[in-house]
């Protein structure tokens, strides 16, 4: 079985990686778990150098990053330029901010003294999705640096270059010797990972059914887990919306990165007063998006990542098509070599469709009509996901509101969801548990001891 590097713009195989056995696995573990024993010790002004020389890398290193991206899973150039950038963010935030992020906090404990100590557990697996390379890793690893635990990365099977370039800079930034390492495994490999010894608790980033494996595997090994799995993001306009705001905004948060986020916009569930003239000015903007070569800095769309995720969506779009959704743009894959897939506007979409129901992970707009804010907000809610949603009006009072009874785990007024090393990440429902970044996301993987005085 070999790790296998494909162009998804031409279909060209770029490298393949031969796996890993048991063997080599476990001794790469222990070795990790050894790293780790000295890594605890570093101060973590010490551990924040190393953070900084490695936002230094990302800075300097962004284009390079960005192509090999490109040339790996297909985002386009000048995209993956800026996730590098933000890595090298995510970076310098913990170097910041760890120290205050872990000092230690007094508590009440009938004792002479009683406090909390924020301590590193262990050696942290990261199964990471293809989608964002880089964000996905150094979001979970920055802080779990900083905080003294080794990480293990298993990325996605079809970035085996993205991963061994983050090792790279890793090593490169001076860390130590296998306190971060990429493991060169298949997924099936991953259940005898989460059991060895050495590895003291997960982190998945992907969709629903993996999380319930990995959550599952982590559970018989009495281990700490976290997901972010999948989303179906509502993008609510209501009727007093700035509707030239919200489409500019939403035709990027449909399309960015070919709308392969799970954090995309996905239903757009738009007041009835306003829908067929928001439809068009999201149409005009969506159509003027160009696909195409995603080393071309003048491209906004690439391809999708694999064959596989072309065929899913179109089965999606055809089902919807069938179901009685009214197609207003793309709608089939563009001929040619590649895996590319153009943006696809569906209208009068209906919760019983696929496009409402599943999440779409593809260039594809699902537009939905509700009678007044009330029905906006329980069709919004209406999804088995809860990772993140937007509201679209003038009157923040009511967005904020609607935003406290949404079911999500971050709700953006008037702004397209994002993620911001200042922000808690993370989801609820199908999307997952546990969050990343702010200072939950160095917290999520410690030990809070307890430590009292008599």
């Amino acid at each position: 079985m070999a790790l296998v590097s494909t162009n998804p713009a031409t279909g060209r195989v770029l490298e393949s990686f031969e796996t890993w056995g048991k063997e080599t696995t476990a001794q790469v573990l222990d070795e990790v778990r050894a790293a780790f024993l000295g890594w605890r010790a570093t101060p973590i002004a010490a551990r924040a150098e190393v953070l900084r020389a490695a936002a230094s890398i990302l800075k300097a290193e962004a284009q390079i990053l960005g192509r090999i991206m490109a040339e790996e899973m297909g985002k386009p150039v000048k995209q993956g330029a800026g996730e590098a950038e933000k890595c090298a963010l995510v970076c310098e935030y913990y170097a910041d901010n760890a120290a205050a992020f872990l000092a230690p906090e007094p508590a009440e404990g009938g004792g002479l003294r009683a406090y909390l100590a924020f301590e590193p557990l262990g050696t942290i697996l990261a199964v990471m999705p293809w989608n964002f390379p880089l964000w996905q890793v150094f979001r979970l690893a920055s802080p779990c640096l900083a905080a003294g635990n080794a990480v293990v990365l298993k990325h996605a099977s079809n970035v085996p270059r993205c991963a061994l370039a983050i090792e790279d800079i890793f090593r490169r930034a001076g860390l130590p010797k296998n306190v971060f390492r990429t493991l060169m495994i298949g997924s099936r490999q991953v259940e005898a990972v989460i059991q060895h010894k050495s590895v003291a608790a997960v982190s998945l980033t992907g969709s629903a059914p993996a999380g319930a494996s990995v959550a599952a595997a982590a559970g018989r090994a009495l281990k700490p887990s976290l997901l972010e799995l999948g989303g179906s993001d509502p993008f609510v306009v209501l009727a007093d919306a700035d509707f030239e705001a919200a489409a500019a905004a939403g035709s990027l948060a449909r399309c960015l990165n070919a709308g392969q986020t799970c954090i995309a916009a996905k239903r757009f569930i738009v007041e009835d007063p306003v829908y067929e003239p928001f439809l068009e000015l999201l149409a005009g903007k969506v159509r003027a998006l160009k696909v195409g070569d995603p080393l071309d800095p003048s491209t906004d769309v690439g391809p999708l990542a694999r064959p596989d995720l072309v065929e899913e969506l179109q089965a999606q779009v055809d089902a919807s098509l069938a179901a009685g959704a009214r197609l207003v743009l793309g709608g089939k894959p563009l001929k040619g070599p590649g895996c590319f897939y153009p943006p696809t506007l569906l209208a009068d979409v209906t919760p019983d469709m696929a496009v409402f129901r599943e999440e779409t992970f593809g260039p594809v707009a699902a537009l939905i009509r509700a009678k007044d804010a009330e029905h906006a907000l329980a069709l919004a809610n209406d999804t088995e996901f809860g990772l993140g949603a937007s509201i679209w009006t003038r009157d923040l009072a009511r967005g904020e509101a609607l935003a406290r009874r949404m079911e999500a785990g971050s709700v953006f007024i008037n702004g397209m969801v994002k993620s911001d090393p200042r922000l808690p990440f993370g989801g609820i429902k199908a999307s997952g548990y546990g969050r990343e970044l702010s200072y939950f996301g160095i917290r999520q993987f410690v030990n809070v001891k307890t430590v009292w005085v008599g």
